[in-house]
């Protein structure tokens, strides 16, 4: 039986560049996931004759919020939805199925690399039919529809078997269960040279990738240990818990401090990676040799004809503005178009579309190609082994070969995470009110060479978005970027970027820190961190 609920609107229902995310305790209130799923089927049109993927990292909740959702859509009379058995995908697990199925989109349920559990966080987004987030005005659209609703359509029936794969009916719509790895398993064997990798992992190759409690665990298990061979136990926390073990799913050397001891251990592997909650993001460590992510897209848009899904050659290269520059040395030294956008992957979905490039990457572990329309952590992992395997050299070997040809952008993030948002807000305000004073002045014994607030206007449909971070560049190509993050659900996160470009030969192996000292104490002073928000430290240094 159809029913319609009654509801008022929920303040705050505006989703970031990553769809909505907030406390999970918040979901769990009456209407309030309902009131969000309503607002993204009146947005795209209604649910009517429309398929859907459907799934999630796993985190607490993610079953309960599956069951609504498929309530919901069959209510609303759509055609058929295809789950993650369990209610689980990894978020490019489910582009690829959007994709692969051409549905008119799919609802994911995660907060990416924000830990999980009841008291901890949560997240939902749709994704287009072209397998990637939802653009702006699609998520404007949203938030309108949060602000006048009135009501939401459900069935009620008796919630459905998420863990047995195959086809049920929930009232005229068919569920259809499917393996969760299986086809996005097959999509990497097609894209990567599996035979010169399993080679590599038989002559003694070893790996270590730590999947942090999160989804990733058995689509890794699947590829790395039962297709390409390596050891058993190569993959580390590798089974999915609703509250990540504890864990912070974010593969930066921070949160994944056990992996990063091990690799820079004596008996380190060769290579190590981790990902993260919901399986878009990635870290890269060789044998006493971390990968900046700015870094990582460099190399594998330098090696990536390594690869037979890759053979042909790369149409351009694409990076997020606060990602190092070091991505587009490789993109003029190979004659390729590169992009510089705004932060949030919907933002590489019209040139991906477009065929205008083929590898793009964000500073925040994210990489990704146009196999499907999304970052990418374990595509990434793959990638690095598979020129690995095809260059017969270390991870360390690689980068001093790169940095040699193409010169070093140092680079560093440093998160100030949950300040109070008004103080936040006075600071960027403070600094965006000086940027037209600051061209011609030093610092730190650097003259600056431009100051703005980035925008962005899109290349393929002329769309325009603005304020999308504070830029300081140098008369040396040095830059700080200055951004509020979207991604956490208390207070805000100031993002500072740092990045100084070596040209070499000398000064490549400097440890980053050191080599952006004065980078680092300029940023401080231009913003007036400490007379802001009280702090001279950050939480996070990638």
């Amino acid at each position: 039986m159809i029913r319609t609920i009654k509801t008022t609107p929920f303040e705050g229902q505006k989703p970031g560049t990553s769809g909505l995310r907030k406390k999970t305790r918040v979901f769990m209130q009456p209407h309030y996931l309902e009131n969000f799923v309503q607002a993204i089927f009146d947005a795209i049109g209604g649910a009517a004759g429309k398929v859907f993927v459907v799934g999630g990292d796993g985190r607490f909740y993610n079953d309960t919020a599956v069951q609504t959702i498929l309530r919901m859509a069959a209510a609303q009379g759509a055609k058929a939805a295809i789950v993650g058995q369990g209610g689980v995908l990894s978020t490019p697990a489910a582009s690829h199925l959007i994709r692969l199925n051409k549905t008119d989109g799919g609802i994911i349920l995660s907060a990416s690399h924000n830990p999980g559990g009841v008291d901890e966080d949560f997240g939902i987004k749709f994704n287009m039919a072209n397998g990637g987030p939802a653009p702006e005005n699609a998520t404007e659209a949203m938030f309108a529809a949060t602000k006048t609703i009135a009501e939401y359509k459900t069935l009620d029936a008796p919630e459905i078997d998420l863990n047995t794969i195959g086809t049920t009916q929930l009232g005229g719509m068919s569920v259809q269960i499917v393996d969760s790895v299986a086809d996005y398993a097959t999509l990497m064997e097609s894209l990567f040279d599996f035979p010169a990798i399993r080679a590599r992992f038989a002559a003694g190759f070893t790996m270590r990738f730590d999947a942090m409690c999160a989804v990733t665990g058995p689509y890794a298990r699947e590829i790395l240990e039962n297709r390409l061979g390596a050891a058993k136990g190569t993959v580390t926390h590798g089974t999915p818990l609703p509250d990540f073990g504890g864990m912070h799913p974010d593969p930066n050397p921070t949160w994944a401090h056990e992996l990063m001891a091990e690799m820079m251990g004596d008996n380190a592997p060769d290579f190590g990676a981790a990902s993260d909650g919901d399986g878009d993001r990635n870290m890269i460590v060789g044998r006493g040799a971390y990968v900046s992510p700015s870094d990582s897209l460099a190399v594998l848009a330098a090696n990536a004809h390594l690869a037979p899904g890759y053979a042909q050659g790369l149409k351009g290269i694409a990076r997020s503005m606060p990602t190092s520059a070091a991505a587009d040395r490789v993109a003029k030294a190979m004659g390729l178009e590169h992009f510089e956008t705004p932060t949030g992957w919907k933002f590489f979905g019209n040139l991906l579309d477009a065929g205008r490039c083929t590898i793009c990457g964000e500073e925040s572990f994210g990489t990704g190609s146009d196999h499907v329309r999304e970052k990418d952590g374990l595509w990434a992992v793959l990638l690095w082994l598979n020129i690995l395997a095809v260059r017969g050299l270390s991870v360390a070997e690689i980068l001093a070969e790169h940095w040699a040809k193409y010169g070093r952008n140092y680079y560093s993030r440093h998160d100030f995470e949950a300040i109070e948002t008004a103080k936040a807000d006075a600071m960027m305000a403070g600094l965006r009110a000086k940027l037209a004073t600051l061209k011609g002045t030093q610092t730190q014994g650097m003259t600056i060479a431009a100051a703005d607030d980035f925008a962005y206007t899109d290349p393929v449909d002329g769309s325009v978005s603005k304020n999308q971070g504070v830029r300081i560049i140098f008369a040396d190509d040095s830059r700080i970027v200055y951004r509020l993050s979207g991604t956490g659900t208390e207070g805000a996160t100031l993002r500072v970027y740092l990045e100084r470009y070596q040209p070499g030969p000398d000064g490549l192996h400097l440890d980053p820190q050191e080599a952006l000292a004065p980078i680092i104490t300029a940023a401080h002073e231009l913003a007036e961190i400490a007379q802001h928000i009280g702090r001279t430290e950050p939480n996070v240094i990638t």
